[in-house]
């Protein structure tokens, strides 16, 4: 297994030191993540899913509205949203009027809600989740959650600072360059085994997984 240095040295060598220690995100702890408001969540989870595919500042122009008539995204109001609400949300030029999406967004609160009955909060659900099993993460979240799939999850939780590596193509070029990890995250196997290789990174370098992916992605 290649060493961490190795690759961190190697993005020093294309990015320089000071540029590479700027693009790297800082995880939040469990207390930062639990104290950060459900709704919060469920507006990031849904500013992130209607950011898929078009240009991000386009969507935060229009965010305002979206909070407006998604009740503050507030879960337990979304959650219960009904047809009728959709067919007003689908006429108002405000918004983004993507069926999909919107449809996804009143599913994804009652989804949300589920998890705050049961953890007492997102947040609580997030911390309580182990750091060395996040694909596991993003595999509960995409079957829990509507438009979560590909690297949506990983963003979402990026995000919100909980720490994750994403599986980008950037990502997946290094892995393959560096450990000889083709097609990573392409298959059960090959995400079983990245996770080894991130958490066996972490226990070498004290770093986040989120650093690690970072890293790894300016390395090559």
């Amino acid at each position: 297994m290649t060493a961490f240095e190795v690759i961190y040295q190697a993005a020093i060598e294309r990015h320089g030191e000071e540029a590479l220690k700027a693009r790297l995100p800082i995880a939040n702890d469990d207390t930062t993540l639990c104290q950060f408001p459900d709704d919060r969540y469920l507006s990031q989870m849904s500013l992130r899913i209607f950011s898929a595919g078009l240009k991000h500042d386009m969507v935060k122009t229009k965010w305002p509205a979206f909070e407006q008539a998604f009740h503050g995204f507030d879960p337990a109001k979304v959650g219960f949203m009904t047809d009728d609400d959709l067919d007003q949300l689908l006429g108002d030029t405000r918004l983004i009027r993507h069926g999909g999406k919107l449809r996804a967004t009143i599913h994804n609160g009652a989804a949300m809600q589920d998890i705050i009955s049961s953890h007492g909060s997102f947040g609580a659900f997030l911390a309580e989740w182990p750091g060395t099993n996040t694909i596991g993460l993003l595999e509960d979240l995409g079957k829990r959650f509507k438009h979560l799939g590909g690297n949506s999850a990983a963003y979402f939780l990026r995000m919100v600072g909980k720490d994750t590596f994403t599986m980008s193509k950037d990502v997946e070029r290094g892995l393959a360059h560096w450990q000889g990890l083709e097609n990573a995250g392409k298959s059960k196997t090959s995400r079983n085994q990245m996770q080894s290789i991130f958490n066996n990174w972490a226990s070498e370098t004290g770093r986040p997984h989120c650093q690690l992916s970072m890293i790894l992605a300016l390395s090559t």
